[in-house]
């Protein structure tokens, strides 16, 4: 594979929301921190009829409202590094006026595809045939990769007709933010920990990516998706195969996607009995009433827009540990977390009143706030004649306190910048999207096959009650 550092990025989508929050952002503040290739340039492409300048404006418009004041330090610069191309990806002439905007990419071309799936393969047809798919181009593919097996299966052969393996980026942008990375740093670079990461030592697992928004201008896409497509299949089987791997040989693309893909392919095909579906109804977040599902899309749908899992990895590390998938929208809180729930002491020497012991937890907290939370035994201080008193007690790691130079950067701005230094290491790679969506597409089965149907939940709460039990019958409590 030849390495090189792209001095040209090519954004398709440029006008998009994606591109206005979080794309255009996320590179100005790299810009800003001198990150990026100080000779780089940077073209969009979409649909909307603008000349360089209509884009510049329309980028700083962007910036001012979605990057922080002070991380915009150069944005003059920043937006003289950008030009615009309209482009209808549907119609394959425009291509040649694409390719005569960019130049010719043998200096390292990057290309960032942030369209929707139906566009993917008109796209890489018109890519391929302008020139712009040649050996010094790699490519960024923002997901959905498909709604199934099949359909992504088509999507990436479609890709890699063009562009082989090693120059394909598959963006989770879970995978950039700082605690996601911090995972491996806690697991690997610590010795307290790792020799106790296995079914000796650990009850279980619960993953949360809990939402308190409802459709939010998705509208079309999350009723043909559902909660299990629009984030078990991603996001979260990331966090679950980067908690349950084995420690690569080096921290390097092959070797850590390699242990990933060993977990997500020991997954145990799931019981419809160890999963949970539901669907919001009217209630209250934040004290403000929110319309139902229904209501908010305007007719009577059995889409989930939550759903609970228990599963099971079929390996030596972790054979008997449950790992609790739980994710939904309208919930009480937004927060994504990891809770690590250790077993208790095999024997306790304390005896008297208040003298129980409490299994220790790990609590990775990945947004909105980044830290980790440590619950350790303690004596209660003072004297009792009755006893030892013991309590749990947390120790805590806040990112920002514990780290007060670095700001809180995107998620992007890691994925934007090794897609241009050309890193696939936070990338996903072509037999993980497969063993993810093959897990999916066997739960999607057996809801079909017993014509499952979402219990209702009340707007503001932790969803049906019948994710609450999923858990109890095994003596579990969801970390809230």
């Amino acid at each position: 594979m030849t390495k090189f550092i792209s001095d040209r990025l090519l954004v398709f989508g440029a006008t998009g929301d994606l591109s206005r929050r979080m794309l255009l952002p996320s590179l100005c503040a790299l810009d800003a921190e001198g990150l990026l290739n100080p000779g780089i340039e940077i073209v969009g492409t979409a649909r909307s009829d603008l000349d360089d300048q209509g884009f510049r404006n329309l980028v700083r418009e962007s910036l001012e409202q979605f990057l922080p004041a002070n991380r915009r330090g150069g944005m003059a610069t920043f937006l003289n590094r950008l030009s615009y191309q309209p482009l209808d990806a549907s119609q394959a002439e425009g291509f040649q006026s694409l390719a005569r905007k960019v130049g010719a990419p043998q200096d390292g071309l990057s290309i960032f595809l942030s369209t929707a799936p139906s566009l993917f393969e008109p796209t890489i047809r018109g890519l391929e045939k302008s020139g712009l798919a040649g050996a010094q181009v790699r490519i960024g593919l923002e997901k959905p990769l498909g709604v199934d097996l099949a359909s992504s299966r088509i999507i990436n052969d479609a890709v890699a007709a063009a562009f082989p393996e090693d120059r394909i980026y598959r963006i989770d942008h879970y995978l950039g933010k700082e605690t996601v990375q911090n995972l491996l740093a806690l697991r690997f670079a610590n010795l307290m920990f790792e020799p106790l990461w296995n079914a000796a030592h650990i009850d279980h697992v619960q993953i949360t990516v809990a939402e308190t928004v409802g459709l939010e201008g998705r509208v079309a896409f999350y009723d043909d998706a559902g909660a299990l497509r629009d984030m078990v299949q991603n996001h979260m089987l990331q966090l679950l195969a980067l908690v349950a791997m084995e420690p690569p040989v080096s921290y390097d693309a092959t070797n850590v996607r390699d242990e990933k893909v060993k977990v997500l392919r020991s997954l145990r095909k799931v019981q419809t009995s160890e999963t949970v579906i539901g669907q919001y109804r009217a209630g209250a977040i934040g004290g403000q009433a929110v319309p139902g599902y229904d209501e908010e899309l305007g007719k009577p749908s059995n889409t989930e827009t939550f759903v609970a899992i228990k599963a099971h990895i079929d390996n030596w590390r972790w054979q008997g540990v449950p790992f609790y998938l739980r994710t939904g929208k309208r919930l009480p809180r937004r927060t994504t977390e990891i809770v690590v729930q250790f077993r208790d002491v095999p024997h306790s020497i304390f005896t008297g009143r208040g003298a129980r012991t409490v299994p220790n937890r790990l609590v990775i907290g990945i947004q909105p706030s980044e830290n980790i939370t440590l619950s350790l035994m303690a004596k209660v201080p003072g004297l009792d004649r009755e006893g030892f008193g013991l309590r749990s007690i947390p120790l805590a790691i806040t990112t920002p306190d514990a780290f007060a130079g670095p700001q809180r950067r995107i998620a992007y701005e890691r994925l934007l910048l090794d897609l241009i230094e050309g890193d696939q290491t936070l990338f996903v790679r072509r037999d993980e999207v497969e063993a993810q969506w093959g897990w999916i597409d066997a739960i999607r089965g057996g809801w079909a096959e017993q014509r499952l149907e979402p219990k209702t939940y009340t707007a503001g709460s932790w969803g049906p009650s019948a994710a609450i039990a999923l858990a109890e019958r095994d003596g579990v409590t969801w970390h809230e």
